[in-house]
Parts: structure tokens; sequence; C-alpha cells
């Protein structure tokens, strides 16, 4: 009887492993074994890239999810640089020790608020976009945060700088004739960098939108995200036309960035 039963357990599993033999075979041949599938090696690669760049994929439904594609990394640039000029205004204005009353006070007014930037500017946004999707999870906030406090501490050293470099016999005729520290700051100081601050401004803006595109590699939508979909399924065509809709949209903000600097030298 115990030979009987494990003749017919062996029996049993001889039957399982010709089956899973044949869906193995039967899988094999199932497969599209074509170019698309194995590798073929860096030049070939290197071709197939070049190639598309001359057919990107025009159909309709790839322009559709481009332009909503290219709207998100958009709105997450222009979210994240206003988050930016508000922390950039308050420690900028702070770090360049134009509001303080004393030597000593300003020092180390400067040297806090210096260090504060310093420390938020020195962590990529890429990073930060990291610990903001493992706080909010998949969120435009996570985005428009990651892009908002790194471009800050760029903007906020750089409008700093300019604000203290500003000529002081400007503002010593204003505090002469009795204005406030404030007072000197909006209609002094202000007036002498905003060409500046813009111009710096919009050079960041084009900056941001390429770091928007960059940060939906974390899965957070736009550009990027699909650049990076197309890649791992190798539709390089569809790459390109992600890709040529990323620098249309950064030749459309230089080009608005000239057209306003010029609006404000006339």
């Amino acid at each position: 009887m115990k030979q009987v039963a494990l003749f017919y357990e062996f029996h049993k599993r001889t039957i399982l492993s010709l089956l899973l033999l044949l869906v193995f075979i039967w899988s094999l041949f199932a497969v599209p074994w074509g170019d698309d599938l194995v590798h073929a090696g860096g030049a070939v690669t290197i071709k197939q890239i070049v190639s598309a760049f001359f057919r990107p994929e025009l159909s309709i439904k790839i322009i559709l999810l481009a332009l909503s594609s290219s709207w998100i990394t958009l709105a997450y640039a222009v979210a994240g640089m206003t988050v930016a000029l508000l922390i950039a205004f308050v420690l900028g204005i702070l770090a360049s020790g134009v509001l303080s009353s004393g030597k000593t006070s300003m020092l180390l007014t400067k040297g806090f608020f210096r260090s504060m930037l310093g420390f938020i500017r020195a962590i990529h946004e890429l990073v930060w976009a990291w610990m903001f999707v493992a706080a909010f999870g998949l969120s435009p906030y996570a985005a428009i945060f990651a892009l908002g406090i790194p471009y800050g501490g760029m903007l906020g050293r750089i409008f700093a700088d300019m604000i203290a470099d500003v000529r002081k016999e400007p503002i010593d005729a204003l505090k002469s004739a009795g204005a406030s520290k404030l007072q000197c700051l909006i209609y002094g100081y202000f007036p002498i960098v905003k060409a500046n601050i813009i111009s710096y401004t919009m050079y960041r803006f084009e900056c941001a939108i390429r770091s928007s595109a960059i940060m939906s590699f974390v899965g957070l939508g736009g550009l990027g995200y699909q650049i990076q979909l197309s890649l791992d399924e190798l539709n390089y065509n569809e790459v390109w036309t992600f890709m040529f809709f990323l620098i249309i949209l950064v030749v459309l903000i230089d080009l608005w960035s000239n057209l306003l600097r010029k609006r404000m030298i006339s």
C-alpha cells in the first residue's frame, strides 16, 4: 500500500513537471524575440535614438499628452518659483543686513540668514523631492516645495548680494532726508537692483522648467514622467516628442525674458 502511494506521488510530480516544462517552452515561442526586446549594444541603441530624433511621434494622442504634461511642468515651475520668491525676498533682505542697526547686529543677522540660505540651497531639489514625496506622497505639493525651497536659497543669496552691493551715495541721500531703513529699502535699494533681480529671476525660471521636468522622474507627473515611461518602453520617437516640447517651453520663457528686459530698459 505504501509503494502504491509513493508511485502515485511520483507520477503526480512527473505530470506536474511536464506541464510546467510545456508552459515554459510555449512561453519562449510566445515572446516576440525582436530587436526591441534584446539589447543590441550601445552603438545600435545610439543609432536608434539618433534616428528617432528625425522621426518623433506626432500622433494626436501623443501630442495631446505632451501638451497636458507641458502644462503640468509649467504649473510646477510657476508655483515653485512663487514659493522661491517669497523665501528669497524675506531671507535675502535679512541676509543683506540693510535693515540691521549697528555693526554687530548686522554681522550677526547676515551670518545667520546667509547660513540659512546656504543650508536650503545646498540640498539638491531632487533630494527635497524624495523627502517631500515620503511626507506628502505623490502630491503636487511635493514638487512645488521641492522646487521652491532650494531655488529660494539660490535667489535669496543673489538678492542679498545685489542689495548689499548697492552704492551708498543714493542711500545716504535718503537717510539725510529723514528716510527710515524700510523707506531706504523701498525707494533706494529696490529701484536700483530691480532690473538685475528680474533678469536673474527669469534665468532661474528657465532652470525651474528643466528642474520641474527632472522632478517628474520621481513620479509627480509632467514631461519628465512621460519621458521616463517612454524610455522604459524604448519608444525613442515618443521620447523626442516630449523632449521637443520641453525645449519649446524653455525657448518661450527665454523669449519672454528678453522682451521683459527690453521693456524695462526702454
